[in-house]
């Protein structure tokens, strides 16, 4: 039964409206259509497919971290997205991954979940 795409990622929150500010101003997702699940949350689309779930109604200490090391999202604009990090005061880490050559920018979340965004290779980060 082989797999034929990746569906979503989810992430526990205890502020939802924190994490969909978060996500729609660093990874440039947008708020879309949820059905009522029964308890708060948010849905995050990547144009019309909801790639990331967030499930609120936790507390601090239930947000756990799992074995999912990183979500990655194909990207734009990386000397852009450096600024907006860096003028926001978001710690990230760019580095220039071997052989693909693609540039690649991690930074967490408030909920603690790791986030990778990958940039072709023909852009250029600041300062070069």
């Amino acid at each position: 039964m082989p797999v034929s795409g990746m569906n979503h990622f989810t992430i526990l929150t205890d502020d939802v409206p924190r994490t969909v500010e978060f996500y729609a101003r660093f990874v440039g997702l947008t708020d879309g259509p949820r059905p009522d699940l029964g308890f708060p949350g948010a849905w995050l689309y990547a144009g019309d497919t909801a790639v990331l779930h967030v499930v609120g109604g936790r507390s601090r200490d239930q947000l756990r971290a799992g074995v999912i090391d990183h979500m990655a999202f194909t990207a734009q604009g990386l000397a852009e997205t450096i600024a907006t990090l860096a003028a926001h005061g978001v710690e990230h880490v760019c580095r220039q991954q071997n052989g693909t050559r693609l540039w690649q920018v991690f930074f967490h979340d408030p909920n603690g979940a790791r986030v990778e965004l990958d940039f072709a290779p023909d852009e250029t980060p600041p300062g070069r």
